[in-house]
């Protein structure tokens, strides 16, 4: 056999190897599930996971009496039959899982969390509106598996956080910090948790506790702006997807960041993206921001 001067028989050896032994660690695809699939998100979720070639659905979730219960989850999503069954058995699902996609509501986000913590499951959270004492469960979770929790999944609002930060880092005072969101009429809670991870991004970039900071509604003679307030302001209607804007308002100049989402995908992808980048993780609380490597 003709061998480039470039590769001897050992150099070939080793290529050789090196390509067995890369062929050995691969690994199958992911299988993951979907919590709360009949949702507009949850169907997103399935689509994004059927089309990426590292995951695998194995399984998907209804709560108890809803009508998609026993129906496909592709053909739910509006793809081809799936093969897998929508089911109201939580527990069931999560344990034969190796990742949860959870866009839900808070009440069951921590019942999940407790779920796939027993199990070791990865649990992807992008569930908004949790409380404080949510929050304290669901970190409790993760001493036991990795939890990925952001408000938001998509790359475009990740680096939008990373430069709010910054941003905020290199200006003062004299620039006044609002952010404004918009979402559609079905959203139930305010502000959104895309805004609440640019305050903290604005605050954290500021070295101020933004409890302290934070102005969330204004209503009648509110009197001057307090200075190094960040203000959330919150509009609701139609079927907007999601716009999020950083205002960095100063004497005679403003700077704007902004972010809109035209397509659920992004963030259903983005779910995927760190579900698949969980596996093997120990257990901690990760965000998207870990996942980006930003």
């Amino acid at each position: 056999m003709y061998l480039p001067q470039t590769l001897t028989r050992q150099k070939l050896k080793s290529v050789n190897k090196a390509g067995q032994h890369k062929m050995a660690e691969a690994k199958p695809p992911m299988k993951i599930a979907v919590m709360g699939a009949s949702g507009r998100m949850g169907r997103a979720l399935i689509r994004a996971v059927i089309e990426n070639e590292n995951a695998t659905l194995c399984g998907a979730t209804e709560q108890n009496g809803s009508p998609a219960v026993g129906s496909d989850a592709g053909t739910l999503a509006g793809l081809e039959p799936a093969g897998c069954l929508v089911s109201d058995d939580a527990e069931a699902t999560i344990a034969a899982a190796d990742a949860i996609l959870d866009f839900t509501v808070p009440a069951a986000t921590v019942s999940f969390a407790r779920i796939a913590a027993a199990n070791g499951v990865a649990h992807i959270i992008g569930t908004t509106g949790c409380s404080n004492e949510d929050e304290k469960q669901i970190a409790d979770a993760a001493g036991k598996t990795a939890i990925v929790k952001a408000g938001n999944m998509s790359l475009g609002v990740n680096l939008l956080t990373a430069l709010t930060a910054k941003v905020a880092a290199a200006l003062d005072t004299d620039f006044d910090i609002e952010i404004v969101e918009m979402h559609h009429r079905h959203k139930v809670d305010a502000p959104s948790g895309t805004a609440l991870m640019l305050a903290k991004a604005a605050a954290a970039g500021r070295e101020v506790d933004l409890e302290d900071k934070a102005v969330r509604t204004r209503d009648g003679h509110t009197g001057p702006r307090p200075a190094g307030a960040i203000g959330m302001q919150t509009l609701r209607g139609g079927s907007v997807v999601g716009d999020h804007s950083v205002i960095f308002a100063g004497e005679g100049e403003r700077i704007t960041l902004s972010h809109h989402a035209e397509d659920r995908s992004i963030f259903a992808r983005g779910a995927v993206k760190a579900a698949v980048w969980a596996r093997d993780k120990e257990p901690g609380l990760y965000s998207m921001i870990d996942v980006l490597g930003l």
